[in-house]
C-alpha cells in the first residue's frame, strides 16, 4: 500500500469495446496501472450510475459486475471484475461528504463505467474498489464541490477515478463517426485549457447559446465525472491531458492530476511527448 499522495484521474471510457480491444486508449490505461503507486483503495465515479437527492456508494464485500450495455460480443458479458469492496472507504466518503448526503447501496455494483476503466489498470482485481453515483439533483458546481471534499483521500492512499467522456453525444456520433467535427474540437480544446488553468467557471458555467457545449455535454452524465477529478486537484499538482482523441461526437480525453511522469509517453499529444 502506498504512503505517497495518489493522483486524481479522469478517464475517457468510450465504448465497452475499449476493454477488449488493442487500442491506444486501453494501452494508456494499462501503462498507468504499471506506473501508479499501489493504492489502498479506488473510488470510481461512474457516468453510468445516476441517483437523485443523495450520492450513493457501493457496499458489501464483493459488489457484482454489471453489464449495462447491449449488442456487444459475448466476451464482454462473460467478464467479471471481482474486486473487493471497502467498508473503510465507504465510511470515509460519508465522513467527508456528510453522512446525510451519502447512501450505502447494496443493490448496485461495478457498472462498465467503473470496471471498464479500472480493469485495464488493475486486471488482478486485488485493489478494493468502491463505486460512487452522480447525484443529479446537483448542478455542475455542486459536483465540483464534492470532488474538492474528497481530495483528502488522495493523501490516504485512495486513487480517485472519474469515468466518462468530455464530448459524448451518441445521437450525433452515429452520423459523424470517423470525423473531427469543428464544434467537438472547439469544446475539447476549451475544456483542456480550463483544466490546465484551473478555471472552474469555464468547467461549470456554459451560456445558453453555447452550441458546442450543448452538443458535447448533451445529457450531462458523461461530463460530470470530470468535475470530481478537477475538484480533487491539490496544490503542486501537475495537470496532464492524454488520450486526447476525437471520433465524431465522442472524445476519449483523459487527465491526470499529480505527477506527469505517471502518464505513458505514447498517450501524450505528439507536441508534448
Amino acid at each position: 500500500m502506498t504512503t505517497k499522495r495518489m493522483p486524481a484521474l479522469f478517464i475517457g471510457h468510450g465504448s465497452p469495446m475499449t476493454v477488449i480491444s488493442d487500442v491506444p486508449e486501453r494501452r494508456a490505461m494499462i501503462g498507468l496501472g504499471r506506473a501508479l503507486p499501489r493504492p489502498r483503495a479506488i473510488l470510481a465515479v461512474s457516468a453510468h450510475w445516476e441517483t437523485r437527492g443523495r450520492t450513493h456508494v457501493t457496499t458489501g464485500a464483493a459488489p457484482r459486475t454489471i453489464h449495462d450495455f447491449r449488442g456487444f460480443p459475448e466476451e464482454l458479458y462473460a467478464m467479471r471484475y471481482r474486486a473487493p469492496g471497502s467498508a473503510w472507504l465507504e465510511g470515509r466518503v460519508a465522513d467527508l461528504l456528510g453522512a446525510g448526503h451519502v447512501a450505502a447501496d447494496a443493490d448496485w455494483g461495478f457498472d462498465h463505467g467503473a470496471w471498464g476503466v479500472v480493469q485495464p489498470m488493475f486486471p488482478e482485481a486485488d485493489v478494493p474498489l468502491v463505486a460512487m453515483s452522480l447525484d443529479r439533483a446537483l448542478d455542475p458546481a455542486g459536483h465540483l464541490a464534492l470532488g474538492r471534499k474528497l481530495a483528502p483521500l488522495r493523501d490516504e492512499g485512495v486513487l480517485i477515478v472519474g469515468s466518462g467522456n468530455v464530448v459524448h453525444n451518441l445521437a450525433l456520433w452515429r452520423a459523424s463517426a470517423g470525423t473531427r467535427p469543428e464544434w467537438a474540437v472547439d469544446f475539447q480544446q476549451r475544456i483542456n485549457a480550463a483544466l490546465v488553468a484551473g478555471d472552474e467557471a469555464a468547467l461549470t458555467e456554459f451560456a445558453a447559446d453555447d452550441r458546442a457545449a450543448a452538443a458535447a455535454i448533451n445529457s450531462g452524465e458523461h461530463y460530470l465525472p470530470l468535475l470530481y477529478a478537477a475538484g480533487a486537484r491539490l496544490p503542486g499538482d501537475g495537470v496532464t491531458v492524454f488520450s486526447d482523441t476525437i471520433d465524431g461526437a465522442l472524445s476519449m480525453t483523459s487527465v491526470l492530476y499529480g505527477d506527469p511522469a505517471l502518464v505513458p509517453a505514447e498517450a501524450l499529444p505528439a507536441a508534448a511527448a
